[in-house]
């Protein structure tokens, strides 16, 4: 696990310090929340994409947190992140070692998905495009 290194700022994305946490909690309400190890939690509130391997070979399972309909997510369940970017765009990507790649678009509307770690780092997808970061010494809006 890599939870003492910062996460990296690019001109389009943030690389998040993510790499080897597995899911360890996976709960449904209104959002699909997949609780990491190191006390990180990442809560998708819109539809989102989760498929496996090539995506030209495998489309993406929609999962829909409104309507509970993400069934196809269980199959997060101890699996160990790959790769975490948070473009500043509002689109999240996960690449998982069991090959599942998750993908959250911005929403128009809502705050389509955000990711919380300690010592008060946040991650949030604004609507209509953008990300809000907090570092744990501040906000910055991309």
């Amino acid at each position: 696990m890599s939870t003492e290194e910062d996460p990296a700022e690019y001109a389009d994305r943030w690389v998040l310090n993510l790499r080897g946490m597995a899911v360890s909690k996976i709960s449904v309400d209104f959002r699909l929340v997949l609780a990491l190890d190191s006390e990180w939690e990442v809560a998708l509130e819109t539809p989102a994409g989760l498929s496996r391997g090539s995506a030209r070979t495998n489309p993406s399972v929609p999962l829909n947190p409104g309507t509970q309909d993400v069934a196809a997510a269980l199959d997060l369940f101890g699996a160990k992140v790959l790769s975490a970017v948070a473009f500043k765009s509002g689109a999240l990507r996960l690449v998982f070692d069991t090959g599942h790649h998750l993908t959250c678009p911005s929403d128009p509307s809502f705050e389509a998905w955000q990711i919380t770690g300690p010592t008060g780092r946040r991650f949030v997808s604004l609507p209509g495009g953008g990300l809000a970061v907090w570092t744990g010494q501040g906000t910055s809006g991309s």
